[in-house]
């Protein structure tokens, strides 16, 4: 596996990129989960629940990732999805 990193034109996550974008994904994870149950959205019980296990799925499926590219497009569309949630807009 080659090694990632900052600016040294790998693709692959090493367990030292792995690591360091954990606190910032559980981060992310939590804070669109508590947007979610924001009473500004205009969604009912059940979307609510939907929209949840959704966040869930993707989150999982990225945690599997290992292209350093792929993470970094995880990150910035879970940023752009909190940003639409904190306005009271549903992505």
């Amino acid at each position: 596996m080659a090694k990632g990193g900052g600016g040294s034109g790998m693709i692959w996550a090493t367990a030292e990129d792995l690591a360091r974008n954990r606190p910032v994904v559980l981060s992310l994870y939590r804070q669109i989960l508590r947007a979610l149950n924001s009473p500004e959205l205009p969604l009912g019980y059940a979307a609510r629940l939907a929209k949840k296990a959704e966040c869930r799925a993707i989150f999982i499926f990225g945690a599997e990732e290992r292209s350093l590219h792929n993470i970094r497009d995880l990150l910035d569309t879970a940023r752009h999805t909190l940003g639409l949630l904190n306005r009271g807009r549903v992505p």
